[in-house]
């Protein structure tokens, strides 16, 4: 950051690739939100690592699905730290499967956490956010794939890239840049519980590096584009995939 008083909201910073953000944030300088669904343990864990270092955190409890709760997590942030000068949308649900076996209620819950909040988020973000501000959601990189199984999720982040193209050119004049980083295999309890050892070695090998990324790979990205050294990248997608191959 350019300035140590940044104010940063991360969703689903609890744990994995959003907890790794929060403590990239922190050590920049930001104050950071820590915004988390249900995990009471994990969220106090990223504060107090973020407060060890130095830096301020508050988390903040809120399963975001729509647009009330997403208000409500912008006013816990300007009610604690004055304004919101950066927002990571990271929080995500997943379920693989195939198509013929989605039922209507695992549709709506899958599209309310990863179409519906983000969309309220980018919103307030737009209502709220100081000129300047720096805004990147996380997306995955399958979406430019179509692997089987994955039609749900790869779905809602794709609507997740567009909305954030279309914003970054709305909100371009105010400074504001938008981004979307998109990983590819990466070392987190959700892929994990999502995947086979199997089908993490071969992850591995598509990658001229031989391995999957880890969480800290994705933030240092993320923390990047939060930056005041990346305000000419905006509506851009970046695959951060360790130029990993089909």
């Amino acid at each position: 950051m350019s300035s140590p008083s940044k104010i940063a909201v991360v969703t689903g910073a609890g744990r994995g690739i959003g907890r790794a953000i929060a403590l990239g944030l922190g050590r920049k300088g930001a104050s950071v939100v820590v915004n988390y669904a249900s995990n009471h343990e994990a969220a106090a864990e990223t504060v107090a690592a973020i407060e060890a270092a130095g830096g301020k955190a508050l988390g903040v409890q809120q399963r975001l699905d729509g647009e009330a709760s997403v208000r409500a997590l912008f006013d816990a942030a300007i009610e604690a730290f004055g304004r919101v000068d950066i927002l990571v949308n990271n929080a995500a649900v997943a379920r693989f499967a195939p198509v013929g076996t989605f039922t209507e209620a695992e549709f709506d819950a899958t599209v309310a956490v990863n179409m519906k909040a983000p969309f309220f988020a980018l919103r307030e973000a737009a209502k709220r956010m100081e000129d300047g501000g720096r805004i990147v959601s996380i997306s995955a990189a399958m979406t430019a794939v179509g692997r089987p199984n994955t039609i749900l999720y790869a779905g809602t982040k794709a609507a997740l890239e567009q909305f954030s193209l279309a914003a970054a050119k709305e909100l371009g004049h105010r400074g504001i840049t938008v981004n979307v980083v998109s990983p590819g295999a990466t070392e987190t309890e959700l892929y994990f519980g999502l995947s086979t050892e199997a089908s993490r070695a071969e992850a591995a090998k598509r990658s001229p590096f031989g391995r999957i990324g880890n969480p800290k790979d994705i933030a240092d990205v993320v923390v990047f584009l939060c930056s005041e050294e990346a305000r000419w990248l905006s509506g851009q997608v970046i695959v951060a995939n360790g130029g990993a191959i089909g």
